[in-house]
């Protein structure tokens, strides 16, 4: 049994730090000694008549295409960065104060994962947004180096890790050593650019419109970007765009693997790229070690069969991948000093 600790009871009521994953697709929140507070859509539901949102999160999400006209559902990210400044400030007022409920003190101390193709405007808009949501301190850090300390690589050693962290607006391909990113090639191409070419593949051969979740749940049903030992059928419903009339279609697998083709082939892409771009020594590091695959996009089926076809080498996808970011940033949230040369130094 740990020995009673006074100290650490009383800061734990007054305030506690977190990091954030503040994700195109969803928001993850992790709390010092506490671990994963919160997995939410990053998804806001605004009343267009008062400004105000009426719903964040998952209530929120369930809204999205289905709003009267003085509601709107929107997500305030875009390709791994903020497209909507108030409301990204609203929404994470409302996460932090739920996962800060019982700490009525000091404002918390934030790290937040950024992509590592961010520019400096992008960052300062992210901490300048972080800030405003009602936080003591912000510090940045790169999500696949989040990733990779989430995943246990060993980032501060003399030795080449590579890891690809595919999210909703982009995915990070980064070979890292010694604490910094060696080699890194970031392109905004993730989960939304394929349920947009899921979405445009069905309206060109079927003329039918479907909705953000009939997308999503194609993509994780039958999706696939390798082919699949047993291929797979899913019915869905839309809007026949010649009739106007609900209509039900049958999909198959072969058929999502062709639309999802190029968004795909654009990330395998990227990869080579930054493999190409890797030193000798840490080339050979990656041959040893393989590559680790995180993130809601890791997820697609067959994914790391096809990355690993296209490079040769060991592809692994990583336990609760779209866990590994935040995790990895609350392990340096933990140990503050001992990552310092993680966190990324921005000027006001």
């Amino acid at each position: 049994m740990k020995p009673f600790n006074i100290k650490s009871l009383f800061n734990s009521f007054i305030s506690n730090d977190i990091a954030i994953d503040l994700g195109t697709a969803s928001t993850l929140i992790y709390m010092k000694d506490e671990g994963i507070v919160l997995n939410e859509p990053s998804v806001v539901a605004i009343d267009l008549r008062t400004n105000k949102p009426l719903a964040v999160g998952f209530q929120a999400k369930e809204m999205l295409g289905k709003t009267p006209q003085e509601i709107k559902a929107v997500r305030p990210m875009k390709d791994g960065v903020i497209a909507d400044f108030e409301v990204v400030e609203e929404m994470l007022r409302y996460f932090i104060t739920k996962v800060e409920k019982s700490k009525i003190i000091i404002r918390p101390r934030v790290i937040v994962c950024v992509p590592s193709g961010i520019t400096a405007v992008e960052m300062r808009a992210v901490r300048d947004s972080v800030e405003h949501s009602g936080v003591r301190d912000v510090f940045l850090v790169s999500e696949p180096v989040a990733a990779a300390v989430g995943v246990g690589l060993p980032v501060d050693k003399p030795k080449g890790s590579m890891v690809i962290d595919i999210g909703g607006g982009t995915s990070e391909i980064a070979v890292i050593a010694l604490n910094g990113i060696v080699t890194n090639n970031s392109i905004r191409v993730g989960g939304d650019e394929m349920d947009e070419a899921i979405i445009q593949y069905v309206k060109k051969n079927y003329n039918l419109l479907i909705g953000e979740q009939t997308t999503e749940k194609i993509k994780t049903t039958i999706g696939s970007a390798y082919k699949l030992d047993e291929e797979l059928e899913l019915e869905i419903k839309g809007i026949d765009l010649v009739e106007g009339i609900p209509k039900t279609i049958k999909l198959t697998s072969e058929e999502i693997r062709e639309a999802l083709r190029e968004p795909v082939y654009m990330i395998v892409s990227a990869i080579k790229q930054a493999l190409e771009k890797t030193p000798p020594e840490l080339a050979s590091d990656i041959i040893d070690q393989g590559i680790v695959m995180t993130g809601g996009g890791s997820l697609l089926k067959n994914f790391d069969k096809l990355v690993s076809k296209e490079t040769g080498l060991r592809v692994t996808i990583a336990e609760n991948p779209i866990e590994c970011v935040v995790r990895g940033s609350g392990k340096i949230l933990e140990n503050l000093s001992f990552y310092e040369k993680i966190i990324i130094q921005t000027s006001r």
